[in-house]
């Protein structure tokens, strides 16, 4: 004997569709329909039960209602080149008269006449891409470095240069000094041993310290400068 024709209507009838991206849970929602005048119980079964969740999967629907069943799609990694043969069956009977104590064994018992099923297979739909001929929406605060930032990096560089330039001055400096202390030792070594009396002399000049020089400290001031401005217009 063939199986009774499914009682339910079901919305989507065929097949059950999942849109990605799947990094994510993803649900598709199945109607089940009772439009007859009889409780029908419901079951929904699945070919991948370890990749889905399905709430509720199973029930019992009273004549002329209607239920939503949530099937979810647990995250995966998705490749277009697999195939996919996922599917899902509502399987149905027609619930017995009176009060039912124990589901589970009703399901047991029914004989395969009593059963009706339907089979819905699952479509897995990933996001598309953006079409070529879409055009690429602007936003003024995301079109690269303004003048300001421009300004700033040039600024940065001429510190740079500048931090450079003074180090390589205070180098020529210091070998400058060491040279003169040098020269000048060397000249009052020769007044010495012609003039005697030159030696307080001597020593108040060697004791005598150099003044510093200027121009480095120029330069850092033409940088604090220079940030300055750059920051107040930040700021600004």
């Amino acid at each position: 004997m063939s199986k009774s024709e499914q009682v339910l209507s079901l919305d989507p009838p065929n097949e059950l569709r999942f849109k990605g991206p799947f990094t994510d849970v993803v649900t598709a929602n199945l109607g089940l329909n009772n439009p007859s005048d009889r409780r029908v119980c419901f079951k929904v079964k699945t070919t991948a039960p370890k990749r889905y969740c399905v709430r509720p999967n199973s029930g019992i629907i009273e004549p002329g209602a209607k239920i939503s069943v949530a099937v979810m799609l647990q995250p995966f990694d998705y490749d277009p080149n697999e195939k996919n043969k996922h599917k899902f069956m509502v399987q149905t009977m027609y619930a017995p008269d009176g009060p039912i104590e124990n589901t589970d064994m009703l399901w047991k018992e029914a004989t395969p006449e009593q059963l009706m099923d339907s089979k819905l297979k699952c479509v897995f739909e990933p996001v598309s891409p953006r079409p070529n001929n879409v055009p690429t929406v602007s936003f003024v605060g995301f079109q690269g470095p303004g003048p300001m930032e421009a300004d700033l990096k040039k600024t940065m560089q001429e510190c740079r240069r500048l931090t450079t330039e003074i180090s390589t001055l205070k180098e020529e400096n210091e070998v400058l000094r060491e040279e003169s202390l040098r020269l000048r030792k060397l000249a009052m070594t020769k007044t010495t041993s012609s003039t005697p009396e030159s030696s307080s002399f001597q020593s108040a000049i060697v004791e005598q310290p150099q003044p510093p020089s200027t121009f480095p400290s120029l330069l850092i001031v033409v940088i604090a400068v220079i940030l300055g401005l750059v920051v107040g217009k930040l700021i600004l």
